[in-house]
């Protein structure tokens, strides 16, 4: 699994491409894609062209929150927040061969998520982001070392974990440091998404 997710930023059509492609071309390998006031035909059509665009690059193509739409335009699966409906029907509507990945944000969030099977956990925010509307409490480094520490006292297998919310370049390491698998971006590649070959160097793919 890529370790390097690009979350898609833009409050138009417009933007929404011009971002999700500048991160295709820099070299990003996995995208989600995020639009949360988009009408539903523009998120449709958004979803469609870019699901093949993906495809093209061979890039893996996660759609928000939308189960139903990325099974229709056969995406390579959804993310999940916590009020956005189960992993398990997920599962049932996609099947056993889609990426299904999900929100967290406390320890029994993650225990949660680790007892729905999700593939991937999007943990977070780290930092205050703007993002995000109706943010989480923000746990910063530590909040994430605690809940390493916590899996880890447990003899939990510690599942992968993405970093979000404000992830920048610098933080890759001490991230990476206390255990977390990977991180989603959005803000630093939207606004230079040149940077993309500088995060996969950081990256630590042991």
């Amino acid at each position: 699994m890529e370790k390097l997710q690009y979350i898609s930023q833009g409050k138009t059509m417009q933007e929404q491409e011009l971002n999700i492609r500048k991160a295709l071309d820099n070299g990003v390998k996995w995208v989600q894609i995020r639009w949360k006031k988009a009408s539903e035909n523009e998120l449709i059509s958004l979803c469609e062209t870019y699901k093949k665009l993906c495809s093209e690059y061979q890039s893996v193509c996660i759609i928000n929150d939308n189960v139903q739409l990325a099974k229709t335009i056969d995406a390579d699966g959804v993310h999940l927040g916590l009020n956005d409906g189960s992993i398990k029907e997920a599962r049932l509507i996609l099947g056993e061969n889609k990426i299904i990945g999900g929100t967290a944000n406390t320890i029994s969030d993650v225990l949660q998520r680790i007892d729905e099977s999700c593939d991937y956990i999007g943990l977070g925010p780290l930092k205050f982001t703007f993002t995000k509307e109706e943010l989480s409490p923000i746990l910063g480094f530590e909040g994430y070392q605690k809940i390493i520490n916590h899996l880890q006292e447990k003899s939990i297998e510690i599942p992968k974990i993405f970093a979000i919310g404000g992830v920048a370049l610098e933080d890759i390491q001490p991230l990476q440091e206390a255990g977390i698998y990977g991180v989603a971006v959005s803000g630093q590649i939207t606004n230079e998404p040149s940077i993309i070959n500088e995060f996969k160097k950081a990256m630590i793919y042991a």
